[in-house]
């Protein structure tokens, strides 16, 4: 598949990860609906970006808003070939602490947002996927998850981050099984240490020390640099069922 045949549906895609994919698949000439909460940040991307994008507003744990944003995106460009989940939240709370026991409203919010509302964009998108005309190797969609080392290497206090995301890895490969026989690809990417939005409230000292545990390159991951590996996975129809760390090979700490 390739760039300019896009029409990809982000979750989260107006700021960070989902933003830095939105913009790249547009640069490529590909369409984007950007399904997220921001009506700020996503108005803007509007502005900037034009026909090429389409913002609805959309709460991925929600099965009415996110059918209705795959039903919008069809209607404003015919189909929808391509999902990206990038929409998710973090905790830092630890089992026991001095405040208490962790919340357990807690744990399954983030549960709801990062795994629930990641299955519920996948099995609805599918279902508007199956319809596309397939390609020479009868491809027609591709679906690109987003975990994170979290997945692997959680630290002390990521109880219920760590949980999410290994939800997304474990997900990955029964769901590609599933809908090979339909032509959709399934991938995951988990991400290291990126300069998001939630890292610039840092001082820049400490957001250099972060970068600096990163084996190699010693510096905190780009947006961009995540959105250059999803274009590389719509393009190799090769790449399916696996999970991608996007790390610089680090492994975290306990702490």
């Amino acid at each position: 598949m390739e760039l300019k045949d896009v029409v990809a549906i982000v979750t989260g895609g107006a700021s960070g990860l989902g933003e830095a994919t939105v913009r790249n698949i547009v640069a490529y000439g590909g369409k984007a609906i950007i399904a997220d909460l921001q009506d700020e940040r996503a108005e803007s991307l509007l502005r900037e970006l034009c026909d090429a994008v389409l913002y609805v507003k959309t709460d991925v744990t929600c099965e009415e808003q996110v059918q209705a944003a795959i039903s919008k995106g069809k209607e404003a460009f015919g189909f929808i070939n391509v999902a990206v989940n990038c929409a998710g939240i973090a905790i830092a709370q630890k089992l026991l602490s001095k405040r208490g026991i962790h919340a357990l409203d807690d744990f399954e919010r983030v549960l709801r947002v990062n795994l629930s509302g990641t299955f519920n964009m996948i099995r609805l998108v599918a279902a508007a996927m199956e319809n596309n005309a397939p390609d020479v190797d009868g491809q027609r969609g591709v679906i690109i998850n987003t975990a994170s080392v979290a997945a692997f290497d959680g630290q002390i206090g990521q109880a219920a981050y760590s949980a999410s995301k290994g939800g997304v890895v474990a997900m990955t490969l029964p769901i590609a099984r599933e809908l090979a026989s339909s032509g959709i690809r399934v991938m995951t990417i988990a991400p290291g240490l990126i300069n998001t939005p939630m890292f610039a409230t840092l001082p820049e000292e400490a957001r250099a020390s972060l970068g600096a545990m990163t084996p190699f390159p010693k510096r905190l991951g780009e947006p961009n640099e995540y959105a250059k590996l999803v274009s590389a996975i719509i393009e190799n129809t090769m790449l399916n069922g696996e999970v991608i760390r996007l790390d610089g090979a680090i492994r975290m700490q306990p702490k």
